[in-house]
C-alpha cells in the first residue's frame, strides 16, 4: 500500500511517539521524571526535527540545512541535565538523562528512516530499565534514599526497640521527627537503603504492631 510523502512521515511520526511511549510508561510506572508525556514529545519531536533537516537540504539544494540534527544534541543535553538533582552528597536522574539522551536518539533514527535500529535500541532500553534494574534492586546493588513512617502510641518505647534494630542492620536515620497526631504520635525519618535492607526493615516494624508506611524521600529547601 502506498502512503504517498505524507503518508509516510505521518507514520514515523506515530511509530516514534509509540516508541518514547513504552519506555515513558515504564518512567511513569516508577514514579521517575519524564515519564509517559515527555518521552513521547521527546521523540516524536527529534523525529519531525530530523525529517524536517533532510526536507529542507533536499527542497532547497541546502546541505547545511542537516545542522537542525547537529542542534538537537546540545538541546537534548540541556533536557536531560534538569532531571539531574544532587542531593545530600548523593546525585540521583542519571538513568533518566541517560534515557532522554537515547530516546532523542531512536526519534532521530525513525526520522531518518532507519526503523529497524530505533526498534531494537527501543527494546534494549526495556532490557535495560526492567530486567537489569530489577536484578539491581535484588542484589542490593543500589541504595534509595526512602522516608520512613510509623504511628506508635509511646514515642519513648518506639525509639528504645527502633534504635537497635537500626544499629543491627548499620542504617542511619536522618532527619527525625516526632508529631503527636490524634492521641497518638507519629515518628518520621529518611535512611538510605538497599532494597533486602528496606525489605528487612519492613519485616521487622511490621511485627511490632505499629501503623507502618515508606516512600520515596521529598527533596528538603
Amino acid at each position: 500500500m502506498d502512503f504517498g510523502p505524507s503518508g509516510v512521515i505521518l507514520l514515523r511520526l506515530l511509530l516514534a511517539a509509540g516508541l518514547g511511549g513504552v519506555v515513558g510508561l515504564e518512567r511513569e510506572l516508577r514514579r521517575k521524571p519524564a515519564g509517559l508525556r515527555t518521552s513521547m514529545f521527546i521523540c516524536l519531536g527529534s523525529a519531525l526535527f530530523t525529517f524536517l533537516s533532510g526536507e529542507i537540504a533536499r527542497r532547497f539544494g541546502d546541505p547545511s540545512g542537516t545542522r537542525i540534527v547537529s542542534n538537537l544534541i546540545p538541546g537534548i543535553g540541556f533536557l536531560g541535565a534538569g532531571a539531574i538533582l544532587r542531593e545530600r552528597g548523593s546525585v540521583t536522574g542519571l538513568t533518566t538523562a541517560a534515557t532522554i539522551f537515547v530516546l532523542a536518539g531512536v526519534g532521530m533514527a525513525v526520522g531518518a528512516g532507519v526503523i529497524m535500529i530505533a526498534v531494537v535500541t527501543t527494546a534494549v532500553t526495556l532490557f535495560v530499565l526492567i530486567p537489569l534494574g530489577w536484578l539491581e534492586d535484588r542484589l542490593s546493588l543500589k541504595q534509595r534514599l526512602l522516608t520512613f513512617r510509623l504511628t506508635t502510641p509511646d514515642v519513648q518505647e518506639a525509639m528504645s526497640r527502633l534504635q537497635p534494630v537500626l544499629e543491627e542492620m548499620k542504617i542511619l536515620m536522618q532527619h527525625f521527627q516526632a508529631l503527636p497526631v490524634n492521641g497518638s504520635s507519629v515518628l518520621e525519618f529518611e535512611a538510605e537503603v538497599s532494597h533486602a535492607q528496606q525489605m528487612r526493615l519492613t519485616s521487622r516494624l511490621m511485627g511490632f504492631g505499629w501503623k507502618y508506611e515508606v516512600f520515596p524521600a521529598r527533596p528538603h529547601e
